[in-house]
């Protein structure tokens, strides 16, 4: 019968993973036979993960210098609105106009706001909604219920945005940085490291983007048309980046998301996601925000060895530091957290690890908590596999039988790349982009 304990560790000059680690055993005693756990070690195939000069995984939380975006209307707070309508010499009135349309009509054409003096009117609209992004590419999936977006910013740096039908809702996956320095080895977005931080309107236009491919009727049309305008109702900021190493121009984004029209996009803030690998003193400083956006952890391990080597970030702030900051989270806002684990066969899926999870989230408490586990989603370059089947369903029954709430993640878009840990610029689109191959 199995036996469900951690594998101990490779022995001095033993590479980790060996088929030791994995092995089947016989134990002689009352002719049972003992099958140890197949303990599989992280490590990157097909790409160098970069490394820091003492040999660790290379973190990289200040952003490169790359040249700032076009300045943009969605960059500035409403208060800060009349000193730019002097700087223009313009009433502030007008900005409050050419905000509605950006915001509620997501337009940036000066043809269709009528209701600004013709005179000037498209050098007043270029000089405020320039712009940010220019779509590259365009695929879909899922019977036109996915659509996975390559934008190019200003200075070339290519991103994406993953645009989902549900029943009842429509979920902008967005990014926050171009790339990402948190250097994990198995999600494709951090192979290529942080290129640079987003602007607040840079982030904030993907949304407008997505509503506009909406009104057009491009996301497969509408369930049942009771005559309202369909938008984006949710976001999770679980695209690019990650989202804490970016924090102001994060906060300012989802408080324009959140802000009631015209100053903003009129979105519940309850509907927005903040996901992060386990900045601790972000989670903090976030949970004194007093937004209640839905907060994410992205665990994927309960222990500290493991997690060392699947989330390099952990080597500043282990498993108890960011749970605990989790829970404060919890305590704070009396929003429910949400613990994001990608299930890697072999690797952090054990019945084990399982009840570890358990035992942690139950030391903090009840009902503060929810767990999804996201059968991995395979990547380029990487041989790792989302768990079986089996194996999923046990690791959900032992949460379960824990008393922590469990649900597995319906992913979308993985035909086209663009599910969790799957969006990356890759050498294809970085062709597309140059003109060099077509979209």
């Amino acid at each position: 019968m199995p036996t469900d304990t951690p594998e101990s560790p490779a022995r001095p000059g033993e590479a980790a993973g060996t088929p030791r680690d994995g092995a089947v055993r016989e134990a002689q005693a009352g002719g049972i036979r003992s099958t140890r756990p197949r303990q599989v070690r992280p490590k990157t195939e097909g790409w160098q993960q970069a490394k820091d000069a003492d040999g660790r995984p290379l973190l990289q939380f200040a952003s490169p210098k790359r040249g700032k975006p076009p300045a943009h209307l969605a960059d500035l707070a409403p208060e800060e609105w009349k000193a730019k309508a002097d700087e223009l010499g313009i009433p502030a009135f007008r900005l409050k106009q050419v905000a509605r349309h950006y915001f509620t009509r997501y337009t940036t054409d000066p043809a269709d706001m009528t209701d600004l003096p013709a005179a000037g009117r498209e050098e007043l609209v270029a000089g405020l909604l320039p712009p940010l992004l220019t779509e590259v590419r365009r695929l879909e999936t899922d019977r036109g219920d996915t659509i996975k977006f390559l934008w190019k910013l200003h200075d070339g740096a290519l991103v994406e945005s993953v645009l989902m039908r549900y029943p009842g809702r429509i979920t902008l996956c967005v990014s926050s940085q171009a790339g990402c320095g948190m250097n994990c080895p198995f999600c494709a977005t951090g192979q290529a490291g942080l290129t640079r931080n987003m602007s607040a309107a840079e982030i904030l236009d993907q949304v407008v983007a997505a509503n506009r491919v909406i009104a057009s009727g491009a996301l497969h049309g509408k369930r049942a048309d009771d005559g309202t305008p369909e938008r984006v109702s949710n976001i999770v900021f679980m695209g690019m980046g990650e989202p804490l190493a970016n924090y102001a121009r994060l906060m300012r984004a989802v408080r324009t998301m959140a802000a009631p029209s015209p100053n903003g996009l009129g979105m519940s803030a309850r509907n927005i996601t903040v996901s992060t690998v386990g900045l601790v003193p972000a989670i903090r400083k976030l949970a004194d925000e007093h937004i209640p956006v839905t907060f994410a952890l992205s665990l994927h391990a309960p222990d500290d060895g493991l997690r060392d080597e699947l989330i390099p970030v952990n080597s500043r702030w282990k498993v108890d530091e960011a749970l605990d900051a989790a829970r404060e989270y919890f305590e704070k806002t009396g929003r429910r957290v949400s613990i994001e684990y990608a299930l890697i066969k072999d690797m952090n899926d054990h019945g084990w690890r399982a009840d570890l999870l358990a035992d942690k989230l139950n030391e903090r408490g009840h009902g503060w908590v929810h767990v999804n586990p996201i059968p991995l989603n395979p990547t380029p370059g990487s041989i790792w596999t989302a768990s079986e089947l089996d194996v999923q369903h046990e690791f959900v029954r032992r949460l379960t039988a824990a008393g922590i709430p469990t649900t597995i993640r319906d992913t979308r878009g993985k035909e086209i790349d663009g599910a969790c840990g799957q969006l990356v610029a890759t050498e294809e689109d970085e062709a597309v982009a140059a003109g060099t191959l077509p979209a």
